[in-house]
């Protein structure tokens, strides 16, 4: 049954309770995306996961994830998501490296963003480097939905903090990309604070490492990469104020440009409140 244009080209609700019951059933279904974050956030993914699983050929797995998605009450949001991911994932050992190559890429091609962000967690049972695991993530990151991308940095973050250096080295090439959603990654994803993650705690007392990512983006004309340069730095000056403040002078002598002038402005919003 197809779905209609006014379902696909909705705008979506502000509240959970004001979702229609058919947009509900179609997430549920994993028949359409969200468009919002409270529709991202309403997906039950028990009732996905019993829509979906059969569909790709992990019905004999079925019963087992749910049990263990029933015992640890995660029905819903990134908790449901990393933990199904990795439930897959684990499921997926015993399965020749072809039938391991073909469900990743139905689960990674799925229309369903809640499906796609599962299969973001999908690489963390095998021996792989960190290049490849970034090579690995790279489509996630550049996903047209936002809770994909998010995700994305998600869910490669612990790998990327215990090898801060080389993950700077390669991410300084992400940050080169003409994909705006690559670029955002590329600083996003090693924010010293962070949203809903560990701290990392090498940057929040040495914030100088990111400078070749941070240097890279200091002028970027994407609001979207803007807005996470500008949180990082914020999230710096939470440690180390000083430097923060003498990085944002240099780059407004050095790049007298709007993308400078906004990034700087949300660097030092915490420390303007402060004074």
């Amino acid at each position: 049954m197809l779905v209609s244009e006014e379902i696909l080209n909705r705008k979506g609700a502000r509240k959970v309770s004001d979702i229609p019951d058919e947009v509900l059933i179609l997430l549920n279904q994993g028949r359409i995306e969200s468009v919002n974050l409270t529709e991202w956030l309403a997906v039950n993914h028990i009732s996905l996961l019993k829509n979906v699983l059969p569909s790709i050929g992990l019905e004999n797995k079925l019963e087992s994830i749910l049990s263990e998605v029933v015992n640890q009450n995660t029905e819903y949001g990134m908790k449901a998501i990393r933990l199904i991911g990795n439930l897959i994932d684990e499921a997926m050992i015993e399965k020749s490296d072809r039938e391991k190559e073909d469900l990743a890429k139905k689960f990674s091609h799925h229309v369903s963003d809640s499906v796609r962000c599962w299969a973001a967690y999908l690489n963390k049972n095998y021996n792989l480097s960190l290049e490849e695991k970034l090579a690995y993530i790279h489509p996630f990151a550049a996903d047209h939905h936002f809770g994909v991308r998010e995700i994305s940095w998600m869910s490669i973050r612990k790998d990327l903090s215990q090898h801060i250096d080389k993950s700077i080295e390669l991410l300084t090439e992400w940050a080169q990309s003409n994909d705006e959603n690559i670029r955002r990654f590329s600083i996003e994803a090693i924010r010293p604070r962070g949203v809903w993650t560990k701290h990392i705690e090498i940057l929040k007392q040495e914030p100088n490492k990111a400078l070749p990512i941070l240097d890279l983006l200091k002028s970027d004309p994407s609001k979207y990469v803007q807005d996470s340069v500008g949180n990082w730095l914020n999230d710096a000056s939470k440690a180390q104020p000083e430097w923060v403040l003498s990085l944002c002078e240099k780059w407004t002598t050095e790049s007298d440009t709007k993308a400078t002038a906004r990034i700087v402005k949300k660097a030092k919003r915490t420390l303007v409140k402060d004074n």
